[in-house]
């Protein structure tokens, strides 16, 4: 599948209809999610016939994505169940039941499930977008990516502010991985909640790929 037509169907999946503040649900664009799995793939050959673990997967962006560009198997996994159930629906929609199942899990604290998938060694790929920890969520972001270092056997590939690019990225060499900034987006966040007093805010984001060290 091609960039353009990934982003395109992209388009369709349905997002947010309550986002809750206290979980920092704001919707990966069609634009970055697609640009993300279209460079794991093609540069990296990390998602075509691979299990990939979404971590905070919303309503599905990044799992959909993957599975249109042919992971073996995508396993989606979310704390909010009203994000599950919408993430449902756009797999319904788009056909894509037999590669991607959904759990409801609390990714930071489910300690037991993170330890079976580490010691299964069922995880290639983690794919995110996880929640920046700002508000009450101070730390979250890193915590995302400990539980997803702890479990992938190749890689982690996550979304982080660019301004906590250096902490990031010692974090996660400390975590035995080479660490590779692969761009700087521009996400564009719109107006979600009522605190928010723009319509649109620029945040600068890094596009990081964590290789484990053999």
């Amino acid at each position: 599948m091609r960039l353009k037509e990934l982003e395109g169907n992209l388009q369709q999946v349905d997002g947010f209809e309550q986002p809750k503040v206290l979980l920092e649900q704001y919707a990966t664009s069609a634009h970055i999610a697609s640009h993300m799995v279209y460079s794991m793939q093609q540069a990296f050959d990390d998602v075509k016939d691979k299990i990939v673990a979404d971590f905070g997967c919303g309503c599905g962006m990044l799992s959909i994505g993957c599975g249109m560009m042919d992971a073996g198997q995508v396993i989606s996994l979310d704390i909010d169940d009203g994000a599950l159930d919408i993430c449902q629906n756009n797999v319904n929609e788009f056909e894509l039941d037999s590669t991607i199942d959904l759990l409801n899990v609390n990714i930071v604290e489910d300690n037991i499930l993170m330890k079976y998938l580490s010691e299964r060694k069922l995880i290639d790929t983690v794919i995110m977008n996880p929640p920046f920890g700002t508000k009450k969520n101070k730390g979250m972001d890193i915590k995302f990516l400990q539980q997803a270092i702890s479990v992938a056997q190749n890689t982690v590939y996550t979304l982080h502010k660019t301004s906590t690019r250096d902490y990031v990225i010692r974090k996660a060499e400390e975590l035995n991985c080479n660490v590779e900034v692969l761009a700087e987006l521009r996400y564009d966040l719109p107006k979600t909640y009522k605190f928010h007093k723009k319509e649109t805010l620029d945040v600068q984001v890094d596009f990081i790929r964590c290789e484990l060290k053999s």
